[in-house]
């Protein structure tokens, strides 16, 4: 019980509620920021859902496209977790819209750290920034040690998180003083959905179980659970060993969209009745991307064998992440449990 202020930006987000959750929990203050002050009765009603009431918490307005608000947010904070950042279902109508926000949020969020006196900011990065534009050889899985090359034929959120990660780093190394950072690079969010605002990843098993996938596209990816991600933010922010570490945040090897579908038939039976797991030939799903922004995002993956690995987290950090199949179930049990699926 320490009693330390942590500053955790987007608690409104999937994964930022369950930061303040881990946080309320260990026991230290929180302070979370949200765009606007509407947003923290949501906040409250995420944390209620997962078995916190409010306690030690409390909240700054700010907002990653403008400099106000960000200096009262940090503000006598020990450490700032940077979870905020923009993920949308559909495709933007500009590479800029992901980027800018995600790039600039990140530098606004640093700075306001390093002149409050912040001990260390944990950023929450994306295996999209290590796993894309390239393959490691010889099939080995992807590690911290790589990069997304931005310049290839990329999805502009794939290059929003890259280019803001780097940035960071950047920062750091040319305007950091005694500021810290930390990165956590997370692949596929899954497990407790805990209110209408969900992820991207989560709204994906929404989508499969309320039959909206009459088939399913050649493709793998990792899957972790947004407790243990949000655990993993909690080890990096403290251990000095994660001082300038990146972090891999993935549960076991990637699975493809096949065997997510059968996981979640196997385990939610009757529940899972609409999910379908026949796969689509490559052909259709590239006819579709010429038709469709969300499917054109897909075809440069169709097909690819990817892997990472959790070692350096493992090892550095004494991480230990819930199953994959355990995420997937406590997605669509949370789904069920707050009524978001057709009846």
């Amino acid at each position: 019980m320490s009693g330390e202020l942590v500053v955790v930006t987007g608690g409104s987000g999937f994964l930022g509620a369950h930061c303040v959750l881990a946080l309320l929990n260990g026991g230290y203050r929180v302070r979370t920021t949200v765009r606007s002050a509407k947003r923290e009765a949501d906040v409250l009603a995420m944390l209620k859902a997962g078995g916190v009431e409010r306690g030690r918490l409390s909240f700054a307005t700010a907002d990653l496209t403008s400099d106000a608000g960000w200096p009262q947010a940090v503000a006598d904070c020990d450490y700032v977790l940077h979870v905020a950042s923009p993920f949308p279902p559909g495709v933007p109508n500009h590479e800029d819209d992901l980027i800018i926000p995600a790039r600039e949020g990140a530098l606004r969020v640093l700075r306001a750290a390093r002149d409050a006196g912040v001990k260390r900011v944990v950023l929450t990065s994306s295996f999209a920034a290590i796993g894309y534009g390239k393959m490691p050889p010889d099939g080995r899985p992807f590690t911290e040690e790589g990069w997304t090359d931005p310049t290839a034929k990329v999805s502009a959120y794939v290059k929003s998180k890259t280019l803001a990660e780097r940035a960071a780093w950047d920062f750091i190394a040319a305007e950091g003083g005694g500021l810290e950072l930390a990165v956590v690079n997370p692949v596929g969010i899954f497990g407790p959905v805990l209110g209408f605002d969900h992820s991207t990843s989560t709204e994906f098993v929404q989508r499969m179980m309320n039959g909206a996938m009459p088939g399913l596209p050649r493709l793998s990816f990792g899957v972790v659970d947004a407790r243990d991600v949000a655990d993993l933010h909690v080890r990096a922010m403290t251990n000095p060993a994660a001082k300038g570490e990146r972090f891999l945040a993935v549960s076991g090897d990637f699975m493809t969209v096949r065997e997510i579908a059968q996981t979640l038939k196997t385990r939610l039976g009757d529940a899972a009745a609409r999910v379908k797991t026949r796969e689509l030939p490559d052909w259709l799903v590239r006819i579709v991307g010429l038709f469709n922004p969300e499917a054109a995002q897909l075809v440069t993956e169709l097909g690819k064998v990817k892997n990472a690995t959790n070692a350096k987290a493992v090892r550095v950090l004494g991480w230990a992440p819930r199953s994959r199949e355990d995420a997937l179930a406590a997605t669509g049990e949370s789904l069920i449990r707050l009524g978001l699926l057709k009846k």
